[in-house]
């Protein structure tokens, strides 16, 4: 992608957070994004087909952001998330949902957010499976594709029960409840 593209793309993305900062999902037209944006329709449409696909979008940067981190490659992508990254996985998306960066949170808290939660989902188990991250041991004795679901499942119900609860616990101790859940 070039710089032009790259641009052009981020003012996308910028316009569609903002929308949201202000606004229910549901609410949001891609006429509002295309006109926050300053971009055409067509331009819209060359880089995501609709709505949802910009949403799973941002869902994908988010994944591709704490993976590229983890792996400590030297070749990172352009990401509308930055940060530091610690050294776990989880307690890196964990920051990320605190700090509430381009409305994670609110997109994971708000109503008829089932399209985001798919979408968080696939690539939860995307990451899990990339990096490995199952028990080796718990893979002998249970199907590897149920150890995988059930512990993305744990993650978003874990961060549902964290924002329901006004994140009250710290990143660090919120991940420790999650990481002795999915090891007993």
């Amino acid at each position: 992608m070039d710089r032009r593209q790259k641009k052009t793309r981020n003012a996308i993305f910028d316009a569609f957070i903002e929308l949201l900062n202000e606004k229910n999902y549901n609410q949001i037209t891609v006429g509002e994004i295309i006109e926050r944006a300053n971009v055409g329709r067509a331009t819209f449409y060359a880089h995501f087909e609709t709505k949802d696909f910009l949403l799973k979008e941002i869902c994908e940067e988010l994944f591709c952001h704490v993976f590229d981190s983890d792996t400590g490659s030297d070749e990172r992508h352009e990401h509308i998330f930055k940060c530091d990254a610690p050294d776990s996985v989880f307690l890196h998306l964990f920051q990320h949902i605190k700090k509430n960066d381009n409305n994670i949170a609110v997109l994971l808290s708000c109503q008829n957010n089932d399209l985001f939660i798919r979408y968080f989902k696939e690539n939860l188990t995307a990451l899990i499976k990339r990096l490995n991250l199952v028990d080796k041991e718990k893979a002998r004795s249970l199907p590897y594709d149920f150890i995988v679901n059930h512990t993305s499942s744990t993650f978003i119900e874990t961060v549902r029960w964290w924002l329901e609860n006004k994140m009250e616990e710290s990143t660090e101790t919120i991940t420790k409840y999650f990481l002795t859940l999915i090891e007993n």
